[in-house]
């Protein structure tokens, strides 16, 4: 892993906002033309998918790849639409979040309020949720080590890659989604937003069973949002938790430092970088939300002239990070649970 690097003197937050604030300004060509090069491929891929899904199921589960990677890139729409970024305008943004919604399976102003708690308390042991969250947060090395061992055992099983990164990713945006699990009571509008994006998907399904039969709209529909659930949980996943992130208590957690070093940027070939919105640009994500996905990249750039710093992940060290689960305190680091085990005593020969 690459050491991280922060200035000597970190910027106060409020200071960073406005040296890019001209990063901040929606530009509409830009956004239009996002919405055109990537709604406009992912319904003529998918379209070639029940075109074929009747003649041969392995092509159609093989264009989901392309599918999931734009179901990807239409997430990261909605998701500065949440933040207000992708349109000046508070209501286009909001009903273009809800049309995303359709598309990722997201309900819209659940996940919008819910990510903007994420954004308040990112790499805070004072303000976690105690481990629920098995993407973004963790427990500490101390506190794993309390659990009863059916606990600890539960824990590791639930965070094994294949499981946290392959089988829960579906799941959760499939089936969890559909339900406001964990939205309270109170949240009445968020709520409603979960029973509104169920009822589109419950029409949508049903015309497209009316249209290609219920076979193909399953392939489909299942095999693009596995693929996009998959790709879409890890590049989240490995933004938030590798080796060297930086966990601080409340005490001394500040949102610029919690940008740089409790999250990453991951630096990824330019084909992805497309796919993934160049959400890769995750510290400046967090540094200045309101930066549309699209100029990330640019405010990128001109924080580096700006001395800025922070950790970068190279793919092959975000392939690894998913390994990295406990935030050990002694440390100063994230390990694995390799790391717990005491080491071999070695045979002593004569």
């Amino acid at each position: 892993m690459s050491e991280p690097r922060a200035p000597a003197t970190l910027p106060d937050r409020r200071e960073l906002l406005a040296a890019f604030a001209r990063f901040q300004s929606p530009l509409l060509g830009r956004s239009l033309w996002q919405l055109a090069s990537t709604f406009g491929p992912y319904l003529a891929v998918t379209a070639a998918m029940y075109g074929v899904a009747l003649l041969s199921t392995w092509a159609a589960l093989l264009l989901a790849l392309p599918a999931g990677g734009l179901v990807v890139r239409i997430f990261i729409i909605q998701h500065d639409c949440g933040h207000g970024a992708f349109f000046r305008s508070r209501a286009a943004n909001d009903w273009l979040g809800r049309a995303c919604s359709v598309v990722t399976m997201t309900p819209y102003g659940n996940w919008r309020r819910q990510h903007a708690g994420h954004h308040a308390v990112w790499n805070n042991l004072d303000r976690r949720s105690g481990g629920a969250d098995i993407y973004s947060t963790c427990l500490t090395v101390a506190e794993y080590a309390r659990l009863p061992a059916l606990r600890q055992r539960l824990y590791r099983l639930v965070r094994h890659p294949l499981i946290a990164h392959l089988l829960l990713p579906p799941l959760v945006f499939m089936v969890l989604y559909r339900l406001p699990f964990d939205t309270p009571p109170t949240w009445r509008r968020e709520r409603a937003s979960v029973l509104l994006t169920n009822a589109a998907l419950l029409t949508l399904f049903a015309g497209l069973v009316w249209l290609a039969g219920l076979g193909p709209m399953l392939i489909v529909q299942v095999s693009t949002m596995t693929v996009a659930s998959v790709i879409g949980v890890w590049v989240f996943s490995v933004q938030h938790r590798f080796e060297d992130v930086l966990w601080s208590h409340q005490e001394s957690w500040s949102a610029a430092t919690a940008a740089l070093l409790g999250s990453s940027y991951l630096q990824l070939p330019g084909v992805l970088r497309w796919f993934t919105g160049n959400i890769g640009f995750h510290h400046i994500h967090h540094l200045v939300p309101r930066v549309p996905n699209y100029r990330l990249a640019d405010c990128h750039r001109a924080f580096a002239a700006h001395g800025g710093g922070g950790v970068t992940l190279t793919l092959r060290q975000a392939l690894a990070s998913p390994a990295y689960v406990l935030w050990d305190e002694a440390k100063g680091r994230m390990v694995r649970f390799a790391d717990l085990m005491p080491a071999r005593s070695m045979p002593v020969t004569t």
